[in-house]
């Protein structure tokens, strides 16, 4: 057959307005098997401790984050609104744990402190002690 009959042969079978290949699309995506972790399981926090006793920090660094009031801020320190410490001025961390006297006559405490009115009640406390100390202490001999 010449190249002209085959040509011709082809236009009757083609018309005009079919696209020459046809596509099929197909899933992209396996199907939906089993995981571990659904929803409602978000990624741990990670809360605690960041910075240990007798390192050196800078003003602004998170020294503890928590979820409850488990660390108390001292000096220095600052109570952020979600319970986060952090240093207020550059200096060494110092963790000292202090007894604390309570309001009894608060509901709160009263319910978290059940039983042990009389015992001492300890608690941690972060400070943050500033590398050049202020000149403002005087002796008591010369007031």
């Amino acid at each position: 057959m010449s190249f002209n009959i085959m040509q011709k042969l082809t236009m009757q079978y083609l018309k005009a307005d079919q696209p020459l290949m046809s596509t099929v699309r197909n899933a992209s995506k396996k199907t939906g098997g089993s995981t571990r972790n659904k929803k409602g399981h978000a990624r741990p926090k990670h809360r605690g401790w960041r910075v240990q006793d007798g390192h050196h920090v800078s003003e602004g660094t998170i020294l503890a984050t928590q979820l409850t009031t488990r660390f108390h801020p001292g000096l220095n320190v600052g109570f952020g609104r979600n319970g986060t410490l952090f240093a207020m001025e550059h200096g060494k961390v110092y963790v000292t744990c202090e007894a604390i006297d309570p309001n009894w006559d608060h509901t709160w405490i009263q319910r978290n402190y059940a039983g042990r009115q009389g015992q001492p009640i300890y608690k941690k406390f972060f400070n943050v002690v500033p590398e050049n100390q202020h000149q403002r202490f005087r002796l008591v001999e010369e007031i």
